[in-house]
This record gives structure tokens, C-alpha cells and sequence, in this order.
């Protein structure tokens, strides 16, 4: 076996790549479709996408065990008298010439691939099946990278093992991004986490900075280290006030318009004077935590516009913020993380900031502590109001068309089911694509599927293809230390006791009212 053998089995993966070329070129031995050849190619084509998707998967497993074993392998060979240090930049070195990789690029797969085949099973075998990517898998390796054995398994069984006591909840892992699992698996990561999320942020705070990075074509990188409020709430007054300065007159794009209005609140003090006191900088930073989400006003010449949303970009209004902060959390009893829209987990002291500092856009939401979901409102007319709107952000997140990542604070309010057909303006009705998804929506074939009060829609595609949306991953809320009812849950849920405290009497009247 041994040589001849992989000779041969990669001979007989290359005939087989010709056979699919031949396919996509609809130069195959048979036809897609004898009745309809072109709609048979298409829909062929996307069955061959699908099974790529699976073998490159497998080819990655392969190309992971191949190189730590390879790294092994080498390390024996070398004997004990090579430095470690440079026997590990020798098999990088060695590897990356294979793969036609960098240094950096050759070592951090090597670290990956070790992680993968060494330490996360569950994840070695999903790659191997097809069932996640690479990138998944490099996910999952840098997500528990700082986590003990025990950690490290919590976080795999959750996303990976169907059977687990609180597997992941929608879309399964493999059919997301992995950006879009990188936040998800973060998410859980900083609930789980062994260390408390408020010593860790504080060491995150220490680090804070602002960097500088030439790029080509006369272009650089100017990005900055910041606590996830105050980064968040900036990018969202960029968006709010990029959105402002559109109109007929503006022939820039949102992306030029954020970049601009940066650019404009550093370098100048809103005259269009250069600042080197970065005035505009303060109104980005003073304000982090509230609300502002009217764009300029619509009337008047376009360098009106600007002008009006410079003013507003230097002013202390505050960027507009939701944060959903855990009943118990909020009064200090736990310290179990808030969720910052369109961020995700932040340490309950900013959450406690945030409200104390009177964000205009707080809205209270009592979980239901059982399961950690937000409870149903819903309305007769046509009109989504403010508060359905926060609900919808809390149940989506985001935009929840499949891989897109577009911030909540961004989108629409849509009807599924729309009015005039008999839709209601329930939320279990409603969705939040983001403008470009909701012209997708009513332009194309593309269609939403039904929602719940907790779950956003999914979608079908114009092939008739489903793709399930990516869920909210709640969690029962965290009780106080010795505080847990010592009582099961009844549909009348009796929690008050003789002697019960304020706030064990607050909560059952809640939690009756809402049983």
C-alpha cells in the first residue's frame, strides 16, 4: 500500500472532479432533466455545491490529522537534542511550503489543526462527516482555547451533540457562516465561562487602545480597542447618521458616509476646520449609552444636511443602546451577564451603567426565569409599535435571513403574512430583515416562513430550498445563592412565603400575572 496507495486515491478523486466538471458544463452522460435541462443544470449545480461543501469539509479533517501526525512524526525523528522551539518553526516551515502558507498562517493552522485532532472530538468527527468547515472548526478551537477539559466539552455538546442537556436551539451549526457561529459560540462562552466576566472585562479595559495599520493604495486602518458599549453605541450613531445624510442630492454611499462622518468628528470641530484636539471624539464617547435615532432633517440643500448632522455628531446626544439586563443581575444578587444588542454578553456592572445613566432606549423586559425567554405582546392594527419593535430585536438579534449580520437597530418591521392578506401585527406575524433583505423579500422569489413569539422566521429560497433561521440561545436566569424556590413550578407559581422578601414578593406577583 503506502505511496501507490495515496497515488491512487488521489487519482481516482481527480476523475471524479472531471466527472463534475462535466456535469456543471451540462456535458454529462445524461441530462439534469430530459423535460427541462436548464432549470435541471441549476438545480444540479447546487447539488454539487452542497456535496463539495462535504468533501472539502472531509479534506480538511484529512489535512488536520495528516499534519499533526506528520508533526509528531517529525518530532521523534528529530530526537531530544533539537531545540523545542526550533523543531516546532522547522515542521511550520516544512508544512507551510506543502501548502504554500506563510509562516504565521503555517503555525496558526498546526495550532489549530492540534487543538481539533488532540482536544475537541466531537468537533474532529462533525468536520470529517461534512457536517461543519474548517472554519467552524478553527471556531470552535479558538473559542475554547482559554477553557478548561471540562469547559471545552460543555461548549462542543452544546453546538455539536443533538443529545445534550441544552443542545443549541435553530439553524444547526454547519449551515451558519462561521462568523455567524463565532458569535453565537462566544455568546455561550462568556455565560460559561469558569472565570467571572467582570474580572475579565476589567483586564480588557487595561488593554484598551486605538491602532493604526498602513493598508495599499494609499489607504490605512485606523481602529480602536473599546469597551463594547461605547464601541457599539458609536458604530450605531455612524449608522443613524450616515442614514440621515442620504437623499436625493447624495451620491455617496452608507459605507462612504460612515467612513466620512468618522473622519469629520476626529479631524474637525464641525466648521470644517482642522482639530488636532479630535473634538468630534468626545460627542462618540460622552453619550454612549442612550438614544438618538432620527436621522437629519429631510429638507434643505445637501451641504445643509451635513452640516445639521455634524452639529449632532458633536452634541452629548447619546447613541441609541438596548441592552436586556437579567432581573436578578440588575439588582446585584448575580453576576451573570447582560446581552448588549448586537454585541452580545457584557459584564452586569456596564448594564447596571447603562441604566443608571438613563438610556433613552432601555426597554425593562422581565425574562421568564424558567427558560429565560421574553413573554408575547401583540396588537390589532396595522402600526408596530416602539415596544413591539424592541421585542422583535430581542427575539432576533440581528437580521435573521441566513449568514447576515446586520444589527438590529438597522432593520424593518415586517409583516409575514402580509396585512392586506389577513396578516396580523402579532409578533409572531413579524420580522426584522434588514433593508437589503426585505427588498429581496418583495423582489425576488425569496419568501419568509412562519415566526413565533420566540423564534424568527426562516426562509425559502426560489429553488423551494429551506434554510433555517439562527435562534436566540436563551438560558434559565441565574438565582441568587440560596434564593431558589424551593418549590417545583405550578401553573399558579406560589413562590411567596411567610416572611418572603420585597423582592421575592415582586417577582411572584410577576411571575403570576404571567403564568
Amino acid at each position: 500500500m503506502g505511496k501507490a496507495a495515496v497515488v491512487r486515491a488521489f487519482g481516482e478523486i481527480c476523475a471524479a472532479l472531471a466527472v463534475l466538471n462535466a456535469e456543471v458544463d451540462a456535458a454529462g452522460v445524461e441530462p439534469f432533466s430530459a423535460a427541462d435541462p436548464l432549470a435541471g443544470v441549476a438545480a444540479g449545480c447546487l447539488d454539487i455545491l452542497a456535496g463539495a461543501r462535504e468533501v472539502e469539509a472531509g479534506f480538511a479533517g484529512l489535512k488536520a490529522r495528516a499534519a499533526v501526525t506528520y508533526a509528531e512524526s517529525a518530532d521523534v525523528v528529530a530526537g531530544p537534542d533539537v531545540p523545542v522551539r526550533a523543531q516546532e518553526m522547522a515542521v511550520a516551515a516544512e508544512i507551510g511550503c506543502v501548502l504554500a502558507l506563510g509562516p504565521r498562517a503555517a503555525s496558526s493552522f498546526l495550532t489549530a489543526s492540534h487543538a481539533v485532532v488532540a482536544t475537541l472530538p466531537l468537533t474532529l468527527s462533525a468536520l470529517q462527516a461534512g457536517v461543519i468547515s474548517w472554519g467552524h472548526a478553527v471556531v470552535m478551537a479558538d473559542e475554547t482555547a482559554c477553557l478548561d477539559a471540562a469547559g471545552a466539552a460543555a461548549l462542543e455538546a452544546h453546538f455539536l451533540d443533538p443529545g445534550a442537556a441544552d443542545p443549541a436551539r435553530g439553524c444547526p451549526v454547519g449551515a451558519l457562516p462561521a462568523h455567524r457561529f463565532k458569535a453565537k459560540a462566544r455568546t455561550w462562552r462568556e455565560r460559561h465561562h469558569a472565570e467571572s466576566i467582570e474580572a475579565r472585562h476589567a483586564n480588557g479595559v487595561a488593554e484598551r487602545r486605538v491602532e493604526f495599520r498602513a493598508d495599499q493604495d494609499g489607504m490605512a486602518w485606523l481602529s480602536a480597542y473599546l469597551p463594547a458599549d461605547q464601541a457599539l453605541a458609536g458604530w450605531n450613531r455612524l449608522t443613524a447618521t450616515a442614514r440621515g445624510l442620504q437623499g436625493p442630492g447624495e451620491g455617496r454611499t452608507l459605507t462612504q458616509l460612515r467612513a466620512d462622518t468618522f473622519a469629520d468628528a476626529i479631524l474637525t470641530d464641525g466648521t470644517g476646520a482642522s482639530d488636532t484636539r479630535a473634538s468630534g471624539s468626545r460627542g462618540l464617547t460622552e453619550g454612549a449609552s442612550g438614544s438618538s435615532t432620527g436621522g437629519a432633517g429631510a429638507g434643505g440643500s445637501p451641504s445643509e444636511r451635513v452640516g445639521a448632522v455634524r452639529d449632532r455628531v458633536l452634541s452629548p446626544v447619546r447613541a441609541q443602546v438596548l441592552v436586556t439586563v437579567p432581573v436578578f443581575s440588575l439588582l446585584g444578587l448575580t453576576d451573570e451577564p447582560a446581552v448588549l444588542d448586537g454585541y452580545g454578553p457584557i459584564p452586569p456592572s456596564m448594564a447596571r451603567g447603562l441604566v443608571a445613566n438613563g438610556a433613552g432606549s432601555f426597554y425593562r423586559v422581565l425574562v421568564d426565569p424558567r427558560d429565560g425567554a421574553p413573554l408575547e405582546i401583540g396588537r390589532t392594527s396595522y402600526r408596530v409599535t416602539g415596544p413591539m419593535r424592541a421585542w422583535l430585536r430581542m427575539r432576533d438579534g440581528k437580521c435573521p435571513f441566513p449568514g447576515c449580520s446586520n444589527n438590529s437597530l438597522d432593520n424593518d418591521a415586517d409583516h409575514i403574512l402580509a396585512w392586506a392578506k389577513g396578516g396580523t401585527t402579532g409578533i409572531s406575524n413579524l420580522g426584522q430583515p434588514c433593508p437589503k433583505h426585505h427588498k429581496l423579500r418583495h423582489a425576488t422569489g425569496w419568501k419568509p416562513t412562519p415566526a413565533t413569539k420566540n423564534d424568527p422566521p426562516g426562509w425559502t429560497s426560489p429553488t423551494g430550498r429551506h434554510y433555517q433561521s439562527e435562534h436566540q440561545d436563551w438560558e434559565p436566569t441565574h438565582w441568587p445563592h440560596g434564593k431558589r424556590p424551593d418549590r417545583k413550578w405550578h401553573g399558579s407559581i406560589d413562590l411567596v412565603r411567610h416572611g418572603a422578601s420585597p423582592w421575592e414578593d415582586a417577582l411572584a406577583r410577576f411571575l403570576r400575572a404571567h403564568a
